[in-house]
């Protein structure tokens, strides 16, 4: 046999030695019998982490096999994190649309052209059971009771998360509604003013009496509630695939779970209502998406 011929065999059955190995070993986002490896990274509202954590990346991971990689913290910290390119993500999920608007336009760098509203959760007091006051919070207006001498409240930062700015807009509209000047100083002291991460662990361990949550988070921490009767706020839940995401793939398969009848029953079962059908905002839904994002 001829030297260039041999060569040309040689040649032959190492490209098909490294086309089994590829096929054998699956890198990130390959897929198996229709599963996948990978990760996809989940930029989410505080209050979703515990539905992200304990129901959706466990799903997610269970049918596509891509493994879900979440950081939580209040959306407008969120979203100036992404403008400022402190922290990179596939998938962003806001408890605000208004929070959208400044990652939209060129001017914003263009990180969202579309987001869809898929939930919502009403703003509530959450209370520990074992707090000296739990039991006026029962029989009393909750604005009576959030302003006796002793009671030890918390809410988010209002700059920089939705949830704190609905709890500062509940004090006020109360404040005028009731004649109850003492609603608005709560909402503006700084001392009340706890990281959404951390507000139900201060609640749950007695160091703060009650906290503003919304239902659906304060159920996840089994944290007993009071409506705040007289006022009707809440959380609106967006969720967007951010502009070059680095697992495009992985980000699109997040949110059909996040939107199938698995990922909306996850959502129901922590007790978030959801918004039916799903809406969208703007333009530019992957095609891949087009089936459960209307």
């Amino acid at each position: 046999m001829s030297s260039p011929v041999r060569l040309m065999i040689a040649a032959v059955g190492a490209a098909v030695l490294a086309l089994s190995a590829c096929s054998s070993s699956g890198g990130a986002g390959s897929a198996s019998g229709g599963k996948h490896s990978g990760d996809v990274d989940v930029l989410s509202a505080g209050s979703l982490v515990t539905v992200v954590q304990k129901a959706l990346a466990p799903g997610l991971k269970s049918t596509s096999g891509y493994t879900v990689e979440n950081f939580s913290a209040g959306s407008k910290d969120l979203a100036a994190d992404i403008k400022g390119k402190v922290k990179q993500g596939d998938v962003f999920i806001s408890a605000s649309p208004a929070t959208n608007a400044t990652l939209e336009g060129s001017a914003n760098g263009s990180w969202v052209s579309w987001y869809a509203t898929f939930a919502t959760s009403q703003l509530v007091l959450g209370y520990n059971p074992h707090s000296t006051f739990a039991a006026a919070l029962k029989s009393k207006p909750w604005y009576d009771v959030i302003t006796e001498p002793g009671l030890r409240i918390g809410l988010t930062p209002p700059a920089s998360d939705p949830k704190g700015a609905l709890a500062v807009q509940a004090l006020g509209d109360t404040a005028k509604a009731k004649g109850l000047p003492a609603l608005t100083a709560i909402g503006t002291k700084a001392a009340n003013q706890f990281p959404e991460t951390s507000l139900a662990a201060e609640v749950s361990a007695g160091q703060l009496d009650v906290g503003f949550f919304y239902q659906a988070e304060a159920n996840a921490a089994n944290i007993p509630t009071v409506p705040l009767t007289g006022v009707d706020l809440k959380a609106t839940y967006t969720v967007t695939v951010l502009k070059h995401a680095p697992h495009e793939a992985a980000a699109e398969a997040f949110v059909t779970y996040l939107l199938s009848s698995a990922g909306t029953a996850a959502l129901k079962k922590y007790g978030f209502d959801l918004v039916t059908p799903v809406t969208r905002s703007g333009t530019g839904v992957p095609a891949s998406l087009t089936s459960v994002v209307h």
